[in-house]
């Protein structure tokens, strides 16, 4: 069979479509990837693990239209005359496989126009992801559209039970949970071998996620290394954390980095940061990345409490769960550096999670079990 997907970033940057998009590919699925790579970071055409990319990059016009919330109209626009191009010049695919909100308008109109299957693979619930950063008649537009758009799909995928739940309130036909988990590293636990006690934070850039503050905390606290990687989308943010990283000798920002360093960055560190706004409506319902490195890898994380995954750490005591702010974070990542026996004791248990059900082999198993209904 035959699978367009399509994508509002790079690629490279996005472990979980790589990892969605290779299972399909090792199942004997031909596989492409619409990509929007706003920053032209990357070739126009490529191959990843027998993934064809074909990426789209932003022409004067979107360059000069103030935001990516006017930006998106052209993005559809492109990204729906590639689709039909690719299907012209004989990748005749049969399913158009959407990447979030801002990939499904996209899908709609190529399901509308080809005849092919749609499903709509919902990393997130836009309407709370875009909650802090736009006027309310914005998002109240985005959750408007969003349950016109779902009318069209013929399967929905999500990430966990919270995001299952929201969805089976607007539209009924199956839903797949398909958590972001990751290939197993290890089936035994491998200590680490830093001689200085690492925290690795490798996230979404935000000022939500104490940054750059929470460089200034821990580049002064004493036998703790600091190393952290974000996303170049808040291009201000990220400058503006590269030139405090750099005020710190304990303090290392690798800068933007593809999704095949993620893990083995995690495996190098002893314990990993993950603060949530606990207000956000999102952090309370929404599985984070970093808790699946973590587990993978065998490292405790520290996570903020009336969050999701603060819920998930307490749950598989996995790791300690702080308040929301920088003094509890610092008392955190002191009592672990002080401990080592919790440290190992809090990974373990993550690594055990990961064994058992946390891992990419059983996430796999139901995309490939998903694909095969609607092959029949």
């Amino acid at each position: 069979m035959k699978v367009l997907m399509i994508l509002s970033n790079p690629f490279m940057v996005d472990p979980r479509v790589h990892k969605e998009a290779k299972t399909l590919v090792d199942a004997g699925h031909e596989v492409a990837v619409i990509v929007w790579d706003r920053r032209h970071e990357y070739a126009s055409r490529d191959v990843v693990d027998g993934i064809k990319l074909i990426r789209l990059h932003n022409g004067f016009l979107m360059r000069a239209l103030p935001n990516n919330l006017f930006r998106n109209l052209l993005w559809w626009k492109k990204s729906y005359r590639m689709g039909i191009k690719l299907y012209k010049d004989g990748f005749d695919f049969d399913v158009v496989h959407c990447h979030d909100l801002d990939t499904l308008q996209t899908g709609v109109r190529l399901k509308k126009k080809l005849g092919c299957k749609l499903v709509y693979d919902a990393h997130e619930i836009f309407g709370y992801m875009i909650e802090e950063d736009v006027p309310q008649f914005v998002i109240n537009f985005v959750f408007r559209m969003e349950k016109k758009l779902v009318k069209n799909v013929d399967h929905v995928i999500t990430v966990n039970e919270p995001f299952k739940k929201y969805f089976k309130k607007i539209i009924n036909v199956p839903i797949t949970i398909v958590m972001n988990c990751n290939d197993l590293v290890s089936e035994s636990y491998n200590p680490p071998k830093n001689k200085i006690f690492t925290a690795s934070f490798v996230t979404n850039l935000s000022k939500k996620r104490f940054l750059p503050e929470i460089i200034d905390v821990l580049g002064k606290t004493k036998n703790i290394r600091f190393v952290l990687a974000g996303k170049k989308e808040n291009i201000k943010l990220y400058h503006e954390v590269e030139k405090t990283s750099a005020k710190y000798e304990n303090v290392e920002f690798l800068g933007q980095i593809t999704f095949n360093r993620v893990v083995p960055e995690t495996c190098k560190s002893n314990v990993v940061l993950c603060p949530l706004d606990p207000s956000a409506t999102l952090n309370k319902i929404a599985t984070t990345n970093k808790q699946f490195d973590a587990m993978t890898c065998g490292r405790p994380i520290i996570c903020t409490k009336n969050t999701y995954s603060g819920d998930t750490t307490e749950e598989l005591q996995c790791g300690l769960v702080v308040d929301y702010n920088l003094n509890a974070i610092k008392e955190a990542m002191i009592k672990l550096r002080d401990d080592p026996q919790l440290c190992e004791k809090l990974g373990k248990n993550g690594l055990d999670a990961a064994l058992k059900k946390y891992n990419w082999e059983k996430q796999g198993g139901k995309l490939i079990e998903l694909y095969e209904t609607i092959e029949r």
